[in-house]
């Protein structure tokens, strides 16, 4: 069955169809080879490319039935879901977690439950392996539909030279959301003559790339798990009136002007490397970008300070993953490439020993999302704070994206509604209101869409850990 994408192209390049027929099996039959190609679609390119090359190779040389064949391919996301529709998918592609909830009302992902009885023991043992946060995202509507390559968490980095110049203790970083806010005065600087602003504490949108996590993290709720509640939490209004104040304190166009000189985020113009911003919430693999764009940064790394109190270590997470697309053709050697990934050599003592979960992980500078590491990963691992990362994953205070179908247009919703009340263009209950509606408007659609086809609204995972 072709899956019923609700959130389907108005056009499909017809490019792109051909391209992806022309990479499917034909030649590899063509070349007398008995084994079993899966073909392996993954986004993955310059330096981060190298852990999913060695574990690749690590598993073609494991066995002799399968070879796996790497394709980097960008777009993954719009390109997996229009070979499938087109029926030649690969038999692996890497998406990220937050895709798994449309692509699979949409029936386009091979659970893979089945899978893991056969060959793992009961879901609940495979699923018992994860740190929970990462166990959740992986599931959609009672089943499981991914493995994990990479996970990431994200943390506050802060500038400890700016802190020292602003008489702060480098060492200690903000705890509460007050002393955030006032770290955030005293780290602001000003041209004495033009007044322009030369430096400021922190901005919300730098990355910009979850702003809705700021909801959450003042214990705001976006999804109940039937009804969205972006707007009738009143925790996401307190959210977006603390975004606000960032450019009303400030004044709004010299904020704008301010922002306007950010360099992108990978590159040495980065507004934390460039000294222009003295904090920012950003994910496990920064460490790594740090050493190749401002080598020398005296910088530290710690948990989100306390927004709501009592609730600690309040962290976001994330994941790469790993699915089966429906109608792969070789899911069962797709499920065995996935399953090796998903395990690791707990005994490892070295660098070579390393396996699957670990060996990419170490590669990219990331934590793993396996409860258990080994003795090598532990305490080897090139990431200077990775037990800061480790940490956040295991907190009951982690959170992740909605588990809601709609996720691709409630976040381009939310980026409007933050773009709007940051730019001083509307209010935080503005802005809110304006998105709730739209939002009931499509959900109530894809709803709809869902008992059409005869499927049951999922049961989301609303993570109220």
């Amino acid at each position: 069955m072709l899956p019923r994408f609700r959130w389907w192209p108005a056009a499909l390049d017809g490019g792109i169809v051909v391209l992806l027929a022309l990479t499917g099996g034909a030649a590899r039959a063509a070349s007398g080879e008995h084994k079993i190609h899966v073909t392996y679609w993954d986004k993955w390119i310059g330096f981060e490319v190298q852990g999913i090359l060695e574990v690749v190779d690590a598993f073609n040389r494991s066995q002799d039935r399968i070879v796996v064949d790497y394709l980097p391919t960008s777009q993954i996301d719009r390109k997996m879901i229009v070979a499938t529709a087109g029926g030649d998918p690969p038999d692996v592609a890497g998406l990220w977690a937050y895709d798994i909830p449309g692509y699979a009302d949409a029936e386009a992902l091979t659970p893979l439950d089945d899978f893991i009885r056969r060959d793992a023991g009961t879901v609940e043992q495979w699923l018992a392996r994860y740190y929970p946060i990462y166990a959740e995202m992986i599931q959609h509507g009672g089943h499981v539909y991914a493995g994990i390559t990479t996970p990431a968490t994200m943390a506050l980095f802060w500038n400890k030279t700016l802190f020292r110049e602003a008489g702060l203790d480098p060492d200690r970083p903000p705890r509460t959301l007050a002393e955030f806010n006032d770290d955030c005065h005293r780290l602001t600087r000003r041209d004495p003559r033009t007044g322009a602003i030369t430096q400021m504490g922190f901005l919300p949108q730098e990355p910009g790339w979850w702003p809705w996590v700021f909801c959450r993290w003042f214990g705001g709720r976006l999804f109940d798990g039937r009804r969205i509640t972006l707007a009738t939490d009143p925790r996401n209004l307190e959210a977006m009136r603390w975004i606000e104040g960032f450019s009303k304190d400030n004044g709004g166009e010299a904020v704008k002007i301010f922002a306007s000189g950010f360099g992108a985020w990978g590159s040495p113009t980065a507004p934390f490397f460039a000294g222009k911003l003295a904090m920012v919430f950003q994910g496990v693999w920064y460490p790594n970008y740090i050493r190749q764009y401002k080598p020398g940064l005296d910088y530290g790394v710690g948990p989100w300070p306390e927004a709501v109190p009592g609730v600690k270590n309040f962290g976001m997470a994330e994941a790469d993953i790993l699915v089966i697309p429906r109608g792969a053709r070789h899911p069962e050697a797709a499920w065995e490439f996935i399953k090796y990934v998903n395990t690791c050599n707990l005994r490892a003592q070295s660098y070579d020993e390393l396996t699957g979960m670990e060996r990419i992980c170490f590669q990219q500078e990331k934590l793993s999302p396996l409860r258990d590491w080994s003795p090598y990963f532990d305490q080897h691992n090139p990431n200077p704070a990775i037990q800061v990362f480790r940490a956040l994953a295991a907190s009951p205070n982690c959170v992740a994206t909605p588990d809601i179908g709609i996720y691709p247009e409630y976040y381009r919703e939310f980026i409007a509604a933050f773009e709007r009340v940051r730019l001083l263009e509307a209010t935080p209950e503005q802005a809110l209101d304006f998105a709730q509606k739209r939002l009931d408007e499509s959900w109530a659609r894809y709803v709809r869409s869902l008992h059409r086809h005869g499927q049951a609204l999922p049961v989301a995972i609303t993570n109220s850990r």
